[in-house]
């Protein structure tokens, strides 16, 4: 049997949280070679109301598309982290953005935080780049797909303007992740 991981990246609408689930399934699927599903889901409000990306990737077919078993979750937003942080399974991984979530849940996972937004703010000048500093943290916590893979699928969607920028910050999100040590 193969294996199947989870992952639900977490925030509100306008952080990038959906393009952040997009590239990482491309990063599974067309430079791992893995298969990848990744589905959204957001309120009605566009901006600003709580919004959430599931990927599975898979060595396997994906049969059914929906995360019911979260390995890995990203929440930018403490409502976010209240709302969909249920399904995170035994040893999963939360890594949390402690620029806006205050109150870490407790569960049988691996919690992590870490200032996203305020890094991306401080040390790069665009908070509009806190996402790919996620994926970079994600990918170097998890391993599920290589550095390779997820550097290639963000410049692929990046505008041409904006790729060292976001290379420096995918950089930045793994080093930090080196550093974490779980809360919990």
């Amino acid at each position: 049997m193969g294996y199947r991981y989870e992952m639900r990246f977490s925030g509100s609408g306008g952080q990038g949280m959906i393009l952040a689930g997009i590239i990482i399934a491309e990063a599974a699927s067309i430079y791992d070679g893995k298969n990848a599903s990744q589905s959204q889901s957001y309120g009605p409000e566009s901006r600003g109301g709580a919004s959430r990306s599931e990927v599975i990737i898979s060595d396997e077919e994906i049969d059914y598309p929906k995360a019911t078993s979260i390995d890995a979750m990203l929440a930018m937003t403490q409502e976010a982290c209240n709302k969909y942080n249920k399904d995170i399974k035994k040893d999963g991984v939360l890594l949390i953005d402690s620029t806006e979530v205050k109150n870490a849940p407790k569960g049988n996972y691996k919690v992590y935080s870490y200032p996203i937004s305020t890094v991306a703010r401080d040390e790069l000048g665009k908070i509009i780049v806190a996402n790919i500093i996620s994926l970079g943290m994600i990918v170097e916590l998890t391993k599920i797909v290589s550095h390779e893979a997820i550097e290639k699928a963000v410049l692929a969607r990046v505008p041409p303007a904006f790729l060292d920028l976001n290379k420096k910050a995918l950089q930045l999100g793994f080093e930090r992740a080196r550093e974490l040590k779980p809360l919990s």
